[in-house]
């Protein structure tokens, strides 16, 4: 009985709105824009989120990232030959692998560019010193060959694993495993491996500089230690005094993701003791992460406030019309209350029809959201990712919407004075 008479209200709502196309089209707009903006502004939001989440995750959640930073104003203190000498040293490195439990291994890193050959082929890229723990911290893959192993780092081997673009360069026709790469114009160094490509990182502020791995080639910590000195002269000419750093940087991979936060805080203040407060700087990878996650929530609430003002508009569009509508029928309604009709069935009947209003609205909009994110996607280059819930989402608010302004103009119409409403010239 109720599926029946719904199918009927729902029958004669439509042929009602039929008898005004463009009346009702226009209508329904403002609902279709306000759906259409949730979804892309979702999609949007979402998109840029796991794009941050992806950089961040890959440098591990229960990692802390110690760098090497040049501090302003400093100048050379005559010890030195004439050099700065600055960043994190192997007494910083010795100091934190005694003085933390919680802290489950330590990769330190150095780098610097140097040219690279191979025959008559050349190129130019980072040789970076790692041990053999850089790997899966920083979730380096391999299409080639072997990673850097312990032994390699005790014996000092003079061993390499190039990066994806180094790999093509110096060798685009053949597999440059057992080869001997030149770098610069005295050391030689046996292809081991070869990274897999990947995406550049992008720059985390000041305290972490972008990054394109492609273009490194890594040789054992210790090698580099030996072959290219104690501590890595940078040369920058001019007036400026040469710089001389001992480690790059010291990734600290912690036990634990609860032990992050309390680990780092000890961390700085082992730090602090030898080093000044701008000579170094720290990146938590985990309060990056949540700090990303707030800053999506906030922009989500934003995008949630604009697209309401449009449904607002959209709402206040099918009220506007349905009492006009109302107005129009009101000889209508008198009819049908003195056939029997009950104030419920009045009720029922405008509410069906602005249902099916919003109703509309909300899937012609959900279409147009799923398209506006795609070519936001083509267009912008802006990554976007739509929910699955987004779409129900979507249409739960439009007809949401629906009842909410519908309400007002289906209880006016429900309580008309039979007498009046026949006596209604419409």
């Amino acid at each position: 009985m109720f599926v029946q008479k719904l199918t009927r209200s729902i029958v004669l709502g439509v042929k009602s709105l039929t008898l005004h196309k463009l009346r009702s089209f226009l209508t329904v707009l403002g609902v279709v824009f306000g759906i259409a903006s949730v979804i892309v502004m979702l999609a949007v939001g979402e998109g840029a989120r796991q794009e941050a989440v992806q950089v961040i995750n890959e440098l591990g959640a229960t990692n802390i990232i110690l760098r090497s930073v040049k501090p302003a104003g400093i100048g050379a203190d005559g010890k030195n030959a004439g050099a700065i000498r600055y960043g994190l040293t192997s007494k910083d490195l010795r100091r934190i692998q005694r003085s933390l439990p919680t802290i489950r291994s330590v990769a330190p890193m150095r780098e610097h560019r140097r040219r690279m050959a191979w025959r008559n082929r050349r190129t130019e890229g980072r040789v970076v010193g790692i041990t053999p723990e850089y790997q899966a911290l920083n979730d380096i893959g391999l299409t080639q060959g072997r990673f850097i192993e312990p032994l390699d780092c005790r014996r000092s081997s003079t061993v390499a694993v190039l990066g994806a673009e180094v790999a093509q360069k110096l060798f685009p026709l053949e597999s440059p495993l057992g080869r001997s790469i030149r770098i610069d114009e005295y050391q030689y160094y046996r292809v081991i491996g070869v990274a897999k490509p990947r995406a550049a990182s992008p720059g985390l502020g000041s305290s972490l500089p972008a990054q394109d791995f492609n273009r490194d080639v890594y040789i054992p910590f210790p090698t580099d230690q030996k072959r290219f000195g104690e501590n890595v002269v940078f040369d920058r000419g001019g007036a400026q005094p040469p710089e001389k750093v001992e480690i790059s940087q010291l990734t600290l991979a912690v036990r634990d993701t609860e032990q992050v936060k309390s680990t780092s805080r000890i961390v700085e203040s082992i730090i602090r003791q030898s080093h000044r407060r701008d000579e170094t700087s720290m990146t938590v990878p985990l309060d990056l992460l949540e700090k990303a996650e707030r800053t999506q929530r906030i922009f989500t609430w934003v995008l949630a406030a604009i697209a309401s003002i449009s449904l607002l508009v959209g709402g206040i569009g099918i009220m506007n019309i349905m009492l006009a509508t109302v107005t129009e029928r009101t000889r209508e309604i008198g009819i049908r209350r003195a056939l029997g009709a009950r104030r419920s069935d009045i009720v029922w009947q405008f509410l069906v029809e602005t249902l099916v209003l919003s109703g509309t609205g909300g899937v012609i909009g959900i279409a147009l959201g799923f398209t506006g994110s795609y070519f936001a996607s083509l267009t912008a280059g802006l990554p976007t990712i739509v929910q699955p819930w987004s779409p129900l989402l979507a249409l739960v608010i439009s007809i949401s919407v629906g009842l909410v302004f519908g309400v007002f103009p289906a209880r006016r119409a429900a309580l008309m004075d039979p007498v009046e409403a026949l006596r209604h010239e419409g």
